[in-house]
């Protein structure tokens, strides 16, 4: 197939490579000239543009831009795509993009490949990235069939799972496992920050070792990214959020109150549950 990105960034980048490894012709679409001609010399693509009409060939367009640009850029790129092209975005948000993009494109499927590591651009760009990893496609009553069998293939040949569910219930799920976190581990390296003994606090950098390189990475990571999360994400992350003020709440009073047993109660339920997201 040819199979155009638009956004030549980590993902995209990624994309690229394994599209091409499985026989695919992949045209690139990037803001900046120097960004085209590394992704040509790395691999990912086989030709490279600034220009959107690039893409005029294209059957498959993935949109991989951050995600406050997804919506405006399909604007701009449909009028250089012909009717049949599916349009499909990795957006980590997907209630607002499919919403604003689906009335636009009827060829439209949301997309949210779960993979990525804590490195940006084309240079991060990775091979086998997505295998082993979920992909979600958040189809809707209005999406037809063809464009999901052919994002089906395309997502197997990548190595992924696939799940499907609604726009909905895909930012509630990833409020929980992707947005939240990034929050509570921004709040916890804001925390030590305000440790006022001076010394206190180099020691603690000097101390810091696996337990808060785990459980700061994420909070550690891309602002920009952090900050869309947010603000596209809003109702579904504040849900999550008050949630947890409450368990903390909770954690706090039983050490207030030196209710240990109900606080090895509370740690053994924890303990048991986190396999039921994460197998080690």
């Amino acid at each position: 197939m040819k199979i155009g990105i638009l956004g030549l960034g980590l993902i995209g980048g990624s994309l690229g490579l394994d599209l091409r490894s499985h026989g695919h012709y992949v045209f690139g679409v990037s803001r900046r000239e120097s960004t085209c001609t590394k992704a040509i010399a790395l691999g990912s693509v086989d030709e490279a543009s600034v220009e959107m009409n690039l893409l005029t060939a294209a059957e498959v367009v993935f949109i991989c831009t951050p995600i406050g640009l997804i919506i405006p850029t399909v604007e701009q790129l449909i009028a250089h795509l012909p009717a049949h092209v599916i349009v499909t975005d990795v957006g980590s948000v997907k209630t607002p993009i499919v919403k604003a993009i689906s009335p636009l494109w009827e060829n439209f499927i949301g997309g949210h490949p779960m993979a990525g590591t804590a490195e940006s651009g084309i240079e991060a760009a990775q091979r086998d990235i997505f295998v082993g990893r979920p992909y979600v496609l958040t189809a809707t009553a209005t999406t037809p069939a063809t464009a999901i069998t052919v994002m089906e293939k395309i997502v197997t040949q990548l190595g992924s799972t696939i799940y499907h569910c609604s726009p909905q219930e895909h930012d509630r799920a990833v409020s929980w496992i992707s947005h939240l976190p990034v929050m509570v581990s921004a709040a916890l390296i804001s925390a030590c920050m305000s440790e006022s003994d001076r010394h206190v606090l180099q020691l603690a950098q000097q101390l810091a070792s696996s337990g808060f390189r785990d459980t700061s990475r994420v909070g550690g990571g891309n602002p920009e990214l952090g900050t869309m999360m947010a603000r596209y994400n809003q109702q579904e992350l504040l849900r999550s959020l008050q949630q947890y003020r409450r368990n903390l709440d909770e954690l706090i009073n039983m050490i207030e109150q030196e209710n240990w047993t109900a606080l090895q109660e509370k740690l053994r339920f924890t303990q048991s549950s986190r396999p039921k997201f994460i197998d080690d």
